[in-house]
């Protein structure tokens, strides 16, 4: 059991180093951007993340609240 466990830690180090290769010996190197926002096609598109559409919506103002500013 213990010789599995070994192996196992050892295969997951093995895999961690040879997907931060890039990262590791680039001068500046760094984790690419998988984030919504960070895609040209998706932004061109409008399509957000779910939090960033949230607090688009939550920033404008809805019909009430206009007709409460003009009445004052």
């Amino acid at each position: 059991m213990l010789t599995t466990l070994l192996i196992t830690v050892i295969i997951l180090v093995i895999c961690v180093v040879l997907l931060s290769v890039k990262v590791l010996l680039k001068k500046e190197g760094k984790f690419p951007n998988t984030h919504i926002e960070g895609n040209a096609a998706l932004r061109k598109k409008g399509i957000c993340c779910a939090k960033t559409q949230h607090r688009r919506d939550s920033m404008q103002k809805n019909l009430y609240d206009r007709i409460k500013e003009i009445e004052e």
